[in-house]
């Protein structure tokens, strides 16, 4: 697969001595760094690139005029406190964090520290920011989902298979979230003639189950709605796709990269671009609680061919001519 500029944005690994553009401060400002990937995922290290590119840019140089303390995933569902406890405890001016496990754990520990987030599916639902304009308390940030997408996916599966009547969606029915998602499929279903049915992608097992279930009919395709707990069975899910040869559309680019078929959705990586301005605007004195939350602005079609040919479909060329990349 083609990224483009990922090299480039690799290449970022720390902030350059850039002085602060018309700033006048007494000490480093320290910013705490949360990251929900391993420090040796790329994924995670693109992204961080992006966010300390961002900073350079904004005129904030590691080492001159701010101190970044980083975390990453932590092994374990017991360890995202404990990795906040001692974030926070470094008394940093902003803290950063990616993910909606992460700024649940961030939130826990203090509502006094500026958070700017990304890769939030559902901010108000889960109580982080009162609304979009007017985030109020110690947080704001960049959302990861548009629920208007999840009508998206149902019309690129259709175009897909043009003969399915049958859509399995699997989502996480313990965040608001996804009732977003379902409402935006159920309208798109009723006029692509669809059956919708759900499955609790929480459980390893019980995707396991119902997926065998399900492919036992014919002309079923897979829908997996956007979801922390979606991105952690997504090796899984890829691979039960193929075994019971289902077409499926996924939320983010990293599912058809690891062999999904066609991945739909935000750029995950221009987030954290924006974000860095964000850090800057709270580290020269705006409050979070001011700055409104903003949604994706830069959508993605990731269509992978070799899974492609290994389920026998033809992907239309109205498709592949839409999409940003392309692995064969």
């Amino acid at each position: 697969m083609k990224r483009r500029g990922v090299a480039a944005l690799l290449g970022v690994a720390t902030l350059g001595p850039v002085a602060a553009r018309g700033q006048t401060v007494d000490r480093p400002r320290r910013i705490g760094v949360f990251m929900d990937l391993a420090a040796d995922d790329a994924r995670g290290q693109t992204r961080l690139a992006v966010f300390l590119q961002g900073l350079q840019e904004a005129g904030w140089s590691v080492g001159r005029n701010v101190r970044i303390e980083y975390r990453w995933r932590p092994v374990g569902a017991d360890g995202w406190r404990a990795v906040a406890r001692e974030l926070v405890g470094l008394a940093p001016d902003v803290m950063f964090g990616s993910s909606s496990p992460v700024v649940a754990a961030l939130q826990s520990e203090t509502r006094s520290i500026p958070i700017v987030f990304v890769t939030v599916i559902d901010p108000v639902g889960a109580g982080f920011v009162g609304s979009f304009a007017r985030p109020g308390g110690n947080m704001t940030g960049f959302t990861s989902v548009d629920y208007d997408l999840g009508g998206k996916w149902l019309e690129i599966l259709k175009e897909v298979g043009p003969n399915l009547r049958r859509v399995a969606i699997l989502g996480d029915p313990s965040i608001p979230s996804t009732t977003g998602q379902l409402a935006a499929m159920a309208a798109a279903a009723a006029v692509l003639g669809l059956a919708l049915s759900s499955i609790d992608v929480r459980d390893p097992g019980e995707i396991e189950r119902a997926l065998g279930n399900f492919a036992r009919a014919p002309d079923g395709g897979i829908v997996v709605a956007a979801s922390s707990a979606a991105g952690a069975q997504r090796d899984l899910i890829i691979r039960l796709a193929a075994q019971h040869r289902l077409p499926a559309v996924y939320p983010y680019d990293h599912f058809a990269v690891a062999g999904g078929l066609i991945a739909y959705g935000p750029d995950l990586v221009e987030p954290f671009r924006r974000a860095a301005g964000y850090v800057d605007r709270i580290l020269k004195g705006a409050r979070p609680g001011d700055l409104p939350v903003q949604a994706p602005t830069k959508l993605e079609m990731i269509v992978n061919l070799k899974t492609a040919r290994a389920l026998d479909l033809t992907i239309p060329q109205t498709i592949l001519q839409r999409a940003d990349d392309v692995i064969d």
